[in-house]
Parts: C-alpha cells; structure tokens; sequence
C-alpha cells in the first residue's frame, strides 16, 4: 500500500467548553485568594467545587458572578474572550447564579418572587396572567412539586424554596447557572428534591457549577469534581472513577494521592 492509499482518521476534538477560566488569579491587599486557577464547564454537565474553608470557592464563584473580577487569568464564553466587571454584565452574558441565601422576599407569592424587578407589563399594567403562565412553565421545566403558583415563599419548606429561586435564575435563559450550596441546612427529602433540580438542568442543556461540602450530594449529581486548595487548583476527577478518600486527600493536601486521578474535562 503506498502513502497516497492510506486513509487518516479524523482527529478526536473535545467540545467547546461554555464557560472557561484560564490562569485566574484574585487578590485582598496582600492575600492572594486565587492563583492561577483554571475551570472549565461544558454544557449539560454538572462540575462541582470543593475544597476546605478559605480554599477560594466563594471567591471563584464571585468572579463567575462579576462580583470580584479577577486581577489576572483570562475568561471565554462560548469560545471568546470576555469581561465581568459587574454581576449585570455576567447575567447579560448568560451566566446565573443562585446564592445560599437565596435572596427572596417571604412577603411575596411565587409568582411575584420570580418576577421581583423583572415584571411583565401589558401597557402600564402587570401583565399578572403572563406573568403566572411563565411562573407554571418554568416550575414544570425542573420538575419541581410546588403548592399554587400564588403561595406565599413563607409557606414554602427549604427545598421548594430553592426551587423557586432556580427558576427565577432561569428567567434570563442562561447558558450557566452556579449554585452556592443548594442544600446547606436542607433535611434529607428536601435535598433530595434540590439535586433533582441540578439533574434536570443537567437534562435541559445547562452548564451547571456546584459549590457544596456535602460530599454524598456532590457523588450523586455531580460528573466531574474540581478540588481548590488554598487558592489554587489541586485536581479535578471524574465522580464516577475517584473515591471518597482520594477527593479528601486532594482537599486536605495529600497530593502523592490525589495527582492519580487527574484528568481532562471530557473524556481521556
């Protein structure tokens, strides 16, 4: 056979991440928070973020958000490259973020929390039957099981709750939706109906970022696990092939475990 009867197979790419940070690095004064930190996250999987207090979880997850835009690195979305100076310009873009205090106001109805600084109008009026339809649709969207879309958030168990501010976080159709500890303080059946929810985003197509220090919870939603300690990255390990004890050897430092398992985003 002569080099011109020789056929070559196509080169195996990875996909295009949506969101991608390369070399963050954020600084307190003299406190380096991040250095150097890379992530990236695909569409329709769940990449969770872990690591011991003070590791920089919160402090990633802000400059996702445009809270604390970083002092070095770069970050692209969907292929180029772009700023976050403010958590406007981050919601624009397409990213979500749904913080651990959730930030709703018991004195509202659902609808009315979902819709909170966004309100539908039909001419100077509230476009209230709009407004309820979207509320339903995007309820039944995550699967999620809520009482009457007019029920006051006071009403609601921890889990539903979230739900509702999940579904608001969807209102702008984001491509990312990071979740900040989604089942901190959650009983056992209320968690279990949060990481329903981040299955179905999963299911739906989003990139979803977990920040959570509830292990079982990241074992069982999550794809794959980005370790950071002390500010920078120590690993990141498919769920389905790295163990308890070797996430907690990534975390606490124990690297002559944890670089084992190290491995790209998608694939081998």
């Amino acid at each position: 056979m002569t080099e011109t009867d020789k056929t070559t197979a196509p080169l195996k790419t990875e996909p295009r991440p949506v969101l991608s940070l390369q070399k963050i690095s954020k600084r307190f004064g003299a406190v380096h928070a991040l250095t150097d930190v890379d992530l990236d996250v695909h569409a329709g999987e769940v990449v969770a973020i872990v690591g011991d207090n003070g590791a920089g979880k919160s402090t990633l997850v802000k400059v996702m958000a445009g809270v604390h835009p970083q002092d070095g690195g770069t970050v692209v979305f969907e292929g180029r490259t772009v700023t976050l100076p403010s958590p406007g310009a981050s919601q624009s873009l397409g990213i979500a973020t749904v913080y651990q205090d959730l930030a709703l106001c018991d004195n509202l109805d659902i609808v009315g929390n979902l819709f909170l600084g966004h309100e539908a109008l039909n001419g100077p009026f509230l476009a209230d039957g709009y407004m309820e339809q979207e509320a339903i649709r995007l309820l039944r969207t995550l699967s999620a099981r809520l009482p009457s879309v007019r029920t006051p958030v006071s009403q609601l168990s921890g889990g539903q709750r979230q739900a509702v501010a999940v579904a608001r976080s969807l209102l702008g159709k984001p491509k990312v939706v990071i979740l900040d500890e989604p089942t901190a303080s959650l009983g056992v059946s209320q968690a279990a109906e949060v990481l329903n929810l981040i299955g179905r985003l999963r299911e739906s197509g989003h990139a979803v970022v977990l920040i959570s220090h509830n292990m079982a919870d990241i074992q069982a939603v999550s794809d794959r696990i980005a370790v950071l300690r002390l500010g920078r990255n120590n690993g990141t390990f498919h769920t389905a092939d790295v163990s308890y004890e070797e996430i907690i050897a990534a975390i606490t430092g124990a690297t002559d475990v944890a670089p084992r398992r190290l491995v790209p985003p998608h694939g081998d």
